[in-house]
């Protein structure tokens, strides 16, 4: 597990996956949930036992190596013994086997750069497993172990919504590597959003079960021995176990592995198509609700699925699919846990006060207009600058507002003048000697004309805020 931050460790959850519409005997069903042990509240008073038994099989542990290049002391350079030397890393981690097949659920961290991925069973014997996908937004990476025939023990995936708080739950994993451990604890809240940015990830389960660095990856199981989280993180001042854990709720983990089994190489997120923002007690107040709830709309893409389903600015998105809806966090994962052309259902707060439900189909954001990525040159002070048109589906992949409008954004500063001018990664071009610029072409037009008289004034925008500076060449 990746190193323990002040106040945010890092341990991600993943939790599942189910098989694609069109099964194929090579690759076989995701076990689906039973409501079986314990048998009797008699048997939960007594004992873990029966829960344990059969989850702990399907839980396995994970090490990865990488080399590492760094350059000698340059001292050594004077004596001809200054060439960049390996350094082997490793981390420990924990998985969850979710196909009989040997396909694996753990944490993109505790495999990331990873030259060599190891998985060891329950029973002891290891096996190198291949990295089917990694996603980054997720913290969640799939792998995959070849077994022949075998088939391995796994746990079903349970990402119905029926877990409530005070649930009685167990952590299963590898706690500093000191082998398969088994915690409990109860559901301390649910929809926790960890990332004030309102991303699609950020919904977590928290759990007071003792999570500690190498649990990463591991199963978060309720008392049918399913798979409900994959342990995610912790925040502790110490970094070990302060009773305070987070992990990924089921529902995202069976989007991933869905996306890996059927060959895919990035999660496709559905959009909803609007800005939205969290109804504080303030916003309540002057819209006439008598207490805070849900999100309100502030902006919507046109044309976008939000558009076509009927949603306008000052709406109130109250719930999706009758899930009560919090906080921006909670809306974005309700709409990103989807799959692609799914329908949901939103209950929406109209200006007036009155309530309506309109059916929005999932779709992924537009890729329009087309990046038409550029590397730019010559006497212009975006010299070194790789730029692109910025639509919602770029937006979505950097995870940056696509409601700041048409326009260009630096995505990489290289070598050259663009450096020296102070250009970075995420500026917006907005316009060059008074010339709006709307995409690339723009661009590339405005930094030719203005290379005639050697002289520029370009505005962009950084952190939501336009910055105009004179260059002269």
């Amino acid at each position: 597990m990746r190193a323990v931050r002040l106040l945010l460790p890092a341990l991600v959850l993943l939790a599942a996956c189910t098989d694609p519409a069109a099964r194929s005997e090579a690759q076989p069903a995701l076990a689906q949930p039973t409501r079986s042990p314990p048998e009797t509240a008699a048997d939960m008073k007594t004992s873990f036992a029966p829960v344990v038994k059969k989850a702990a099989p399907a839980v396995v542990n994970i090490s990865a190596r990488r080399v590492v290049r760094r350059q000698a002391d340059p001292f050594w350079d004077l004596f001809g013994m200054g060439a960049p030397r390996g350094r082997v890393e490793g981390s420990l981690g924990s998985g969850v086997i979710v196909r009989a097949d040997g396909v694996i659920i753990t944490n993109n961290h505790v495999v990331a750069g990873g030259q060599e991925i190891i998985v060891a069973l329950a029973d002891r014997r290891e096996f190198p497993a291949k990295l089917l996908l990694a996603d980054e937004r997720t913290d969640l990476a799939v792998l995959k172990i070849e077994l022949g025939e075998e088939r391995l023990p796994v746990l079903a995936i349970d990402d119905s919504t029926d877990a409530e708080v005070g649930d009685l739950v167990l952590a299963i994993g590898n706690p500093f590597g000191v082998g398969q451990t088994v915690t409990t604890g109860i559901i301390s809240a649910l929809n926790r959003t960890a990332d004030p940015s309102g991303d699609a990830a950020a919904s977590y389960i928290q759990t007071d079960a003792a999570i500690n660095p190498g649990n990463s990856g591991g199963a978060l199981v309720d008392m049918d021995g399913d798979l409900i989280g994959i342990n995610s993180f912790i925040v502790s001042r110490s970094g070990t176990s302060s009773g305070v854990g987070f992990a990924m709720p089921a529902a995202m983990v069976r989007r991933v592995v869905e996306t890996a089994v059927g060959g895919g190489q990035r999660v496709e997120r559905p959009w909803l198509g609007a800005r939205t923002q969290t109804v504080t007690a303030e916003i309540a107040r002057s819209i006439g609700m008598s207490a805070p709830q849900g999100v309100l709309v502030a902006d919507i893409w046109p044309g976008g699925a939000a558009a076509r389903a009927g949603l306008r600015q000052g709406d109130v998105i109250l719930s999706v699919d009758d899930q009560t809806v919090s906080d921006v966090g909670g809306l974005n994962y309700a709409v990103g846990t989807r799959r692609l052309g799914e329908t949901l259902r939103l209950g929406v707060r109209r200006e007036n006060g009155t309530t309506a439900t309109l059916n929005l189909r999932a779709e992924a954001p537009p890729a329009t207009p087309a990046q038409d990525e550029q590397v730019l040159t010559g006497r212009n002070p975006f010299d070194g600058a790789t730029v692109v048109n910025l639509s919602p589906a770029l937006a979505d992949e950097l995870g940056v507002d696509p409601f700041q409008g048409p326009g260009v954004m630096v995505i990489r500063v290289g070598r050259g003048f663009s450096m020296n001018a102070g250009l970075r990664p995420g500026d917006m071009i907005r316009a060059v000697n008074g010339r709006e610029i709307r995409n690339v072409r723009d661009l590339t037009a405005a930094a030719a004309a203005g290379a005639e008289a050697g002289a520029w004034q370009v505005t962009i925008q950084r952190n939501g805020q336009p910055v105009t500076a004179n260059f002269r060449l």
